[in-house]
């Protein structure tokens, strides 16, 4: 297996995942280059010692290892087959690595399109956060090939902190993230109607977290997005628009496969709704936000 310091990777996608997965790389010793719509997280990989490109094509060009962290599946079949694609420049027997949450069926598609040009696809969602991403501590949800695993494993061991090999071909990965995706919605939603609730019945919502973190009722949602509400912050660390998407993605697949799902349902509504107020580019917690602007609860930070 080739060291880190004989490796070029190209990460395509600085926000605030991707650019903690460039900096985790580049401080295992990789060669890294980053890629983004932004000049100016391009610049600031650059300052701290990364290179920089201005489209996939120019990244992906001698890279060994491609590492996509977009939104979608739109975004990733763009950087890879649109204009000044990865594809276009990526060497034979190099590998790309999805890490966008997407339906498993477009994972197989893009899997199959690329894998014909001799280049090799792993999928492979990410969970975790941008701290861990900056840490090199996500849980890697991934499958492919077994080529696909040995040529990516390298990155996938400075990335992650739990690297869960799913199946050997692409979609697995994606519908293990998707099932993950459910439960985090749901999960949210209920932590938002929980302590809105609570709040509109006058009791202490800092003593209301103490409580239900230490409590059967509990979720890693409520522990992790509920400080945000108490301190009345809703910056984006994931942004309400990500589970319209997501939640979206599920009802379609449940609708294919006649599989009933009316709990994250009726999660999907909650997060439209809030996303109709003005708040999809808002933290996730900002579901609370929607719950007590449609009640005249007082939250933390509100003005009413």
């Amino acid at each position: 297996m080739s060291s880190p310091s004989q490796l070029n990777v190209a990460v395509i996608g600085l926000g605030s995942m991707g650019y903690g997965m460039a900096t985790s790389l580049k401080r295992a010793g990789f060669a890294v280059t980053g890629c983004d719509v932004s000049a100016e997280a391009v610049a600031r990989f650059v300052a701290e010692g990364g290179k920089g490109a201005k489209s996939p094509a120019e990244a992906a060009a001698g890279a060994d290892i491609v590492v996509s962290v977009v939104v979608n599946a739109a975004q990733t079949e763009a950087i890879l087959f649109g204009p000044g694609g990865a594809a276009e420049t990526m060497p034979k027997d190099a590998v790309f690595v999805s890490s966008a949450t997407m339906d498993p069926d477009v994972a197989r598609r893009l899997a199959r399109q690329l894998e014909a040009t001799g280049r090799h696809y792993l999928d492979a969602p990410i969970s975790g956060g941008a701290q861990r991403a900056a840490q090199g501590e996500l849980t890697i949800l991934a499958s492919g090939s077994a080529a696909a695993f040995a040529k990516a494993r390298p990155a996938l061991d400075a990335m992650a902190a739990k690297l869960y090999e799913l199946g050997d071909e692409a979609g697995q990965g994606a519908a293990f993230k998707m099932i993950n995706q459910l439960l985090a919605g749901v999960h949210i939603a209920a932590a938002s109607e929980a302590i809105a609730f609570a709040a509109k019945q006058g009791l202490d919502i800092r003593k209301v977290y103490e409580v239900i973190t230490a409590s059967a009722g509990n979720s890693w949602m409520f522990e992790n997005r509920m400080p945000h509400v108490l301190d009345g912050d809703y910056t984006p660390r994931s942004a309400v628009e990500i589970f319209v998407k997501d939640l979206g993605i599920i009802q379609d697949m449940a609708r294919n496969h006649r599989f009933p799902v009316p709990v994250s349902a009726a999660a999907l509504q909650m997060f439209l709704m809030t996303a109709a107020a003005g708040m999809g580019r808002d933290d996730d917690a900002s579901v609370a936000r929607m719950y007590a602007q449609v009640t005249g609860t007082t939250l933390p930070g509100s003005s009413k």
